[in-house]
C-alpha cells in the first residue's frame, strides 16, 4: 500500500463555517465554533487518515479589516497558510446577509482569490450553509458570481451543520492526494496541543454566552496543568486558567453577578474538556484585566499568538 498525502487549506471570510466544515470532516471538534466573526485566530491543523490517504486541513482566521495589532497577524496568518499546499479551499456563505453577484464580490474574498491565483494554487468552491437557503435558486445565483470571476477546480454546495455534500467534497479533495509519506500517526485528528485546545474550548463558550463586542478582547492562559488522582483513586485533570480582559467594564460582565456568568462559562467548558480528555476535569477560571492587550506585542506573545505573524 503506498500512501498519499494532501495539505488543504481553507479559506474565506469571517463567519462561513471554516471551522464548522473542518470539525464535520474530521468527525470531532477540532476548532472552535460560533456565530460571532473573527472565532479562529489561529492557524489550526486537523489531520484526518482513512487507509492509505491522510489529509491534513489547515483551518485559518476569517480573512477581515484589521483593526488591531491582533487582527493585522490573524491576516498575515492567511497569507502564511498558502505556503507549501497542495489546495484552497474558498469556503463561502450560500445565504449571505448582502448582496452578492459577479460585479459585487465581497473584498475580503476578491483579495483570496487574487492571492490563490497568483500562486497558481488550484482551488476548491465550498458554498456553505445550503440548509438556510429558502430557495435553491439562490445557490445557482452565488455560485454563478463567483464562477463569473475565477475558475475553479470544483463547486460543492454543502453544510457542515447537517452533513449534507460533505462526502463530495471529500471526494472533490481527494484529486489533489500525492505519493507522499504521512506526517501524522493515523490517530492524530490535530497538532494543537493539549493546553490549547483547553483555552481554545474555554474562549468558545465565552463567545457563546457574551455579548458580541466583549469576547474579541478577551484571551485565555493556562496557569496549571497537571494530573492527580481523587479520593477514589481515578485520574482527574487539573486546569487552572486565567480569562484577560481589555477593560473593568468587560470583566464585571465576564463574572457576572453573583459570579453567575463565570460559573456558566467554567460548567460548560468543564463538560467539553471532559469529553476530550475522556476523564474528570478540575476547572478553576479567574478573571483579570490587561488593557490594550490585542496592541501589545508582549501580551500577544504571552498568549502564545506569536506565531501569527
Amino acid at each position: 500500500m503506498s500512501s498519499k498525502s494532501a495539505f488543504i487549506a481553507l479559506l474565506g471570510r469571517a463567519n462561513v463555517g471554516k471551522s464548522s466544515l473542518l470539525n464535520s470532516i474530521i468527525g470531532t471538534k477540532v476548532s472552535i465554533v460560533s456565530d460571532k466573526p473573527q472565532t479562529t485566530r489561529t492557524r489550526i491543523m486537523g489531520v484526518l487518515t482513512e487507509g492509505e490517504n491522510q489529509f491534513v486541513f489547515i483551518d485559518t482566521p476569517g480573512f477581515h479589516k484589521p483593526r488591531n495589532l491582533l487582527d493585522d497577524k490573524m491576516n498575515k496568518a492567511i497569507s502564511s497558510g498558502l505556503g507549501d499546499i497542495n489546495a484552497a479551499v474558498l469556503v463561502v456563505d450560500a445565504a449571505p446577509a448582502f448582496k452578492i453577484d459577479a460585479e459585487n464580490l465581497p473584498k475580503a474574498e476578491t483579495v483570496l482569490l487574487e492571492s490563490i491565483k497568483s500562486k497558481n494554487i488550484p482551488c476548491v468552491l465550498a458554498v456553505n450553509k445550503i440548509d438556510l437557503l429558502d430557495k435553491k435558486e439562490e445557490l445557482f445565483d452565488i455560485i454563478t458570481a463567483y464562477t463569473a470571476n475565477f475558475e475553479f477546480e470544483a463547486v460543492v454546495p454543502l453544510s457542515a451543520k447537517t452533513g449534507d455534500g460533505v462526502d463530495i467534497f471529500k471526494t472533490e479533495i481527494s484529486k489533489f492526494l500525492k505519493p507522499s509519506p504521512h506526517y501524522f500517526s493515523e490517530d492524530d485528528f490535530t497538532d494543537q496541543p493539549e493546553k490549547t485546545f483547553v483555552c481554545e474550548i474555554i474562549r468558545e463558550k465565552l463567545l457563546m454566552l457574551l455579548s458580541k463586542e466583549v469576547p474579541h478582547g478577551i484571551a485565555v492562559d493556562i496557569e496549571r496543568f497537571f494530573e492527580t488522582d481523587n479520593k477514589s483513586g481515578e485520574p482527574i485533570v487539573n486546569v487552572e486558567a486565567v480569562i484577560y480582559c481589555e477593560r473593568d467594564s468587560h470583566k464585571v460582565i465576564v463574572i457576572g453577578k453573583g459570579g453567575n456568568m463565570l460559573k456558566r462559562v467554567g460548567t460548560l467548558a468543564r463538560g467539553d474538556i471532559e469529553k476530550f480528555f475522556g476523564t474528570k476535569v478540575s476547572l478553576k477560571l479567574w478573571v483579570k484585566v490587561k488593557e490594550n492587550w490585542r496592541n501589545r506585542e508582549g501580551l500577544i506573545r504571552s498568549f502564545g499568538l506569536d506565531s501569527l505573524s
